[in-house]
């Protein structure tokens, strides 16, 4: 039975080292192809020696990770079904565990490698990929091409300790756990069965006291798994702390931080960026709450404050924006959007379709969220989300469309490490451009006055999303500076930030559901401190959107070749590339912010 909704996807380059019978699940099968790269790297006598090495291992490298892919992307697709759980489960315990030492020992002898001085002599060629010649490789380049890899690598092999492995699969499985029991939450309500992601339509009626029991019903579920979220997060955190503590590390945050590759900037950067919210996104934030205070009616009763139910609904209550009805039909529009933008990006978007690259529809027993998977081998993505029919779902499919673009715009790059992980910070300038971007053919999906509507819910988002990040980036560094903490004092330092990030929302008789808010938050449980990258992206992406209005076919060029590099550069020369600055303080923030601003008003 095939979980996937896509089939067998041929490799877009032929395998040339790795065996095209192999169980990519089976270790016995894969030791020997690791036994074999050992071996020959003694026998590489020159640099393009080596770049053939590092070429095979990384043909290795991306076959393994196409296989985890598709388990991956069958378990969430169904997580009550008992196959895929079981085959993710295997490949988590049973290949992952074993194939970390071995990476890391092709990794260790990379480093010491006698040829590895001369390959750092390579300059990048023309086309930008890896491709390699049996002629000598070119001299004095204007950048090294493996000058990232190499950090890379070098950091990889320092932070290696064998004893964190075991930590490390006990951590992907607790995710597992997370993930099962947030797909398995449902409600009845009004006598219908419904999701947690359903239910979330109920928040933009304009019935007041229908939002309220929707909102009431879907915390009350939450609440009553309190405990067994707080027991897997507490056990994540002990697991993570060991593994900082193995490495030489006093924390968790400050391991993750080097594990991140964060070469570009530190912790105190980022407190920095929650300063900069508090002082330059907050009083947005509170305008705006304002607004919608007085433009709901709220401020004529008493008490007339905004609730958590008040915040997604239209504020004006007019009817919830309804983009479109099937998924289907949000797929066809959304490629219209995308046909008015540039033919290039629009024919990428068809090309998914056409190989099924999509799982888009809400349904029960999927995991909750969105997110963009690129199957390494045959250098295609695919996307995954929960729509409903809400205009957030339209946000969704044009965020995730942009992490498709780059993952398509860098396939020629035949380096695994570089075509598979360019820096979080930069992958998500291409998704939330995408989203402004994208923004400007709206209608597709809506009248005239409805398009207005979706842009002044997605740029209020966009002010709105700056605290929240702000809020779910310093509950980490907290949560991971202060060893031993107790639950309530976890929760009190989540309220405490609430207090500082949250604006002006009236909690008061759902204190407990205001404490645990952050259960919600997969990537705290999922993705340890990968949520800041959201906030440097936006502010990357709103330059983009900003340089748009000036030049858009310049614009989407850059765009583009910027995508095209991959991971090969650093984060700031990524940046640049995309014609954005790498900065994310104060005087970043404060134009950026007053640019949304003003193009709220003329909405």
């Amino acid at each position: 039975m095939n979980l996937l909704p896509f089939g067998k996807l041929p490799a877009h380059k032929p395998r040339t080292f790795v065996p095209h019978t192999i169980d990519l699940g089976a270790w016995p099968q894969i030791a020997p192809l690791f036994d074999q790269l050992e071996a020959r790297a003694a026998e590489c006598q020159s640099a393009a020696d080596l770049e053939r090495w590092l070429l095979d291992w990384s043909e290795l490298s991306a076959a393994l990770d196409e296989e985890s892919s598709r388990r991956y992307i069958a378990m969430t697709c169904h997580t009550d079904n008992a196959d895929a759980e079981k085959a993710y489960l295997h490949f988590v315990e049973n290949v992952e565990p074993k194939l970390k030492p071995r990476q890391v020992a092709l990794e260790t002898i990379y480093v010491a490698h006698p040829q590895r001085a001369e390959l750092l002599a390579i300059g990048a060629p023309a086309s930008g990929t890896a491709q390699s010649t049996d002629n000598e490789p070119c001299r004095r380049p204007a950048f090294q091409r493996y000058e990232v890899f190499d950090r890379d690598v070098k950091n990889h092999v320092e932070l290696f300790r064998l004893e964190n492995v075991t930590l490390e699969t006990e951590d992907a499985k607790l995710c597992q756990q997370y993930q099962k029991l947030t797909g398995s939450l449902t409600v009845n309500f009004r006598g219908d069965e419904k999701t947690l992601v359903q239910m979330g339509c109920y928040l933009e009626e304009p019935d007041r006291a229908l939002r309220q029991e929707a909102w009431e019903l879907v915390a009350k579920r939450r609440l009553q798994e309190v405990d067994n979220f707080d027991e897997i997060f507490d056990r994540l955190i002990e697991l993570r702390q060991q593994t900082a503590r193995n490495a030489g590390f006093k924390n968790y945050r400050d391991y993750a931080f080097r594990r991140l590759g964060r070469f570009d900037y530190t912790p105190k950067d980022c407190t920095r960026f929650h300063d900069a919210v508090a002082r330059e996104v907050m009083p947005a934030v509170r305008e705006l709450h304002a607004a919608r205070r007085r433009q709901l009616g709220l401020d004529k009763l008493h008490p007339g404050h905004l609730r958590p139910w008040d915040l997604a609904v239209d504020p004006q209550n007019r009817p919830p924006l309804k983009p479109f009805g099937p998924v289907g039909e949000m797929v066809s529009r959304a490629q219209k959007i995308f046909d008015r933008l540039d033919g290039e990006l629009a024919g990428s978007f068809r090309q998914m379709q056409d190989l099924r690259l999509l799982d888009l529809d809400n349904r029960k027993g999927k995991a909750p969220g969105g997110y963009q998977q690129t199957l390494a081998e045959a250098r295609v993505p695919f996307i995954f989300m929960n729509a409903v029919g809400q205009q957030r779902d339209v946000e969704t499919i044009l965020h995730e469309a942009g992490h498709a673009f780059h993952a398509l715009a860098a396939r020629d790059e035949d380096l695994h490490a570089y075509r598979n992980n360019p820096p979080i910070e930069f992958c998500e300038v291409a998704s939330m451009s995408m989203e402004l971007l994208g923004n400007e053919f709206i209608e597709e999906f809506y009248s005239a006055a409805d398009a207005n509507r979706a842009r002044r819910v997605h740029l209020e988002g966009v002010i709105g999303v700056f605290p929240w990040i702000a809020t779910v980036d310093e509950f980490q560094h907290w949560i991971y500076t202060h060893p031993g903490h107790s639950r309530a004092e976890r929760a009190a330092a989540w309220l405490e930030l609430m207090d500082r990030f949250g604006g002006d929302v009236d909690w008061s008789g759902y204190e407990a559901a205001r404490a645990n808010l952050w259960h919600r938050q997969l990537h705290i449980f999922t993705h340890p401190f990968y949520y800041i990258e959201y906030g440097i992206a936006q502010l990357g992406a709103l330059q983009v959107w900003a340089n748009s209005k000036r030049d858009r076919a310049k614009t989407l060029n850059d765009y583009k070749k910027s995508l095209a590099l991959g991971g090969s550069r650093p984060l700031p020369e990524l940046f640049q590339a995309a014609g954005c600055k790498f900065q994310f303080d104060a005087a970043a923030i404060r134009p950026l912010i007053q640019l949304a601003q003003d193009e709220l008003k003329k909405l």
